[in-house]
């Protein structure tokens, strides 16, 4: 019988490049036991991002890899998830409830930001993350029309406010409030007092991730939003048109200046397809998603195309991940879903819910 050594395996898996992660699983951390036993071979490995829909693909990948090594002939590996919580900006209380909150913005309205954040959402929940969405934008609520709810949350002790779910993602938004047809006539306070009771007077049911639609803009919401909200990460949308992308730069400034990490850039409307004759066209640009991910050294997550399919979904409160989940645009929301909380996975790991609490009696 051949005895294969730990040696070869380990150099296989460190010269193998996971494409989530963007680098290999030693150095990430993720290769949690090699076991040898003559010539059969044994591996395990824990992704710290959601990944239903990949794991099993990951494993036959390695499995091959390690089938090429001399001498080894069986390869078991086993591949599985765990989503820890991460570090956030100037050491904030966690949210209740809340692992990771995910910002997702722009500087700049109308790049489609809000269809963004619900179908990713949506995309971690299909890969079997417990996420939830909060609508931080007071005065356009959109999540309750995009994920199809109507009516009020509830209640169970008259403190704490129940998420309506939609499509198998927790859901909270002043939109539930107030009639549709209500204006927010609110000043810059009331609204950043609003969105806290939002966010801490929600009975958040275990999420591993809460993605936030922030409001267009950098002003002073803004501002106090990034400085108050304990975010692990954020996700900018642009679309690939000069003026969108100046305002992206001023989105991406602000969470710098307040110590978020960036996960990376999102392209929205990077091209169209004429459904009638097919012919493709840049109408906003191109490429200029990823030259401003470039240029500030964050991940480039993914494009998206400016697709009526897309609208009439979301307009239909079934956006396209929950519609249509094996479509070639369900695909992208994933894979961009996986980009990120990749990158989420190689930040730090937050400690704030492991200590207990001190108390200094006289």
């Amino acid at each position: 019988m051949n005895h294969v050594s730990r040696e070869p395996i380990e150099a296989a898996l460190k010269n193998w490049q996971e494409p989530y992660l963007g680098t290999d699983l030693v150095s990430a951390n993720a290769v949690r036991g090699i076991e040898v036993n003559g010539d059969r071979v044994s591996v395990e490995v824990e992704l710290g991002f959601p990944a239903d829909g990949y794991v099993r693909d990951l494993a036959e990948t390695l499995r091959g890899l390690l089938l090429k090594l001399p001498g080894v002939q069986q390869a078991d590996v086993r591949v599985h998830t765990q989503i820890l919580s991460h570090a956030v900006q100037h050491n904030l209380k966690p949210v209740s409830g809340v692992k990771n909150i995910i910002a997702v913005a722009s500087g700049k309205g109308g790049v489609g930001k809000s269809t963004v954040a619900v179908n990713l959402a949506l995309a971690l929940h299909a890969d079997g993350a417990n996420a939830g969405i909060l609508d931080a934008d007071i005065y356009g609520p959109s999540q309750p029309r995009m994920l199809g709810l109507t009516g009020h949350p509830s209640t169970k002790d008259g403190k704490r406010i129940v998420p309506m779910t939609g499509h198998g993602v927790q859901c909270m938004s002043v939109g539930f409030l107030v009639d549709q047809e209500t204006p927010m006539v609110w000043r810059g306070p009331m609204v950043t007092q609003a969105l806290m009771q939002l966010m801490g007077d929600t009975d958040w049911d275990n999420l591993d991730y809460l993605i936030v639609d922030m409001p267009p803009g950098t002003g002073d919401i803004q501002l106090t939003l990034a400085q108050r909200v304990p975010v692990s990460g954020v996700v900018i949308v642009t679309t690939p048109q000069e003026i969108a992308l100046l305002d992206a730069r001023k989105g991406l400034k602000m969470f710098q200046k307040v110590e978020v990490g960036i996960l990376g850039i999102v392209e929205n409307m990077s091209t169209h397809v004429c459904s009638q004759c097919g012919h493709e066209e840049h109408i906003f640009g191109e490429g200029g998603g990823e030259r401003l991910a470039k240029q500030y050294g964050v991940p480039f997550l993914g494009s998206l195309p400016l697709d009526v399919s897309i609208r009439e979904q979301t307009d239909g409160g079934n956006p396209s991940v929950a519609a249509d989940p094996k479509s070639a645009i369900a695909r992208r929301y994933r894979e961009i879903a996986r980009r990120a909380t990749a990158q989420l996975a190689l930040a730090g790991r937050s400690y704030a819910g492991a200590f207990p609490k001190i108390v200094i009696e006289e």
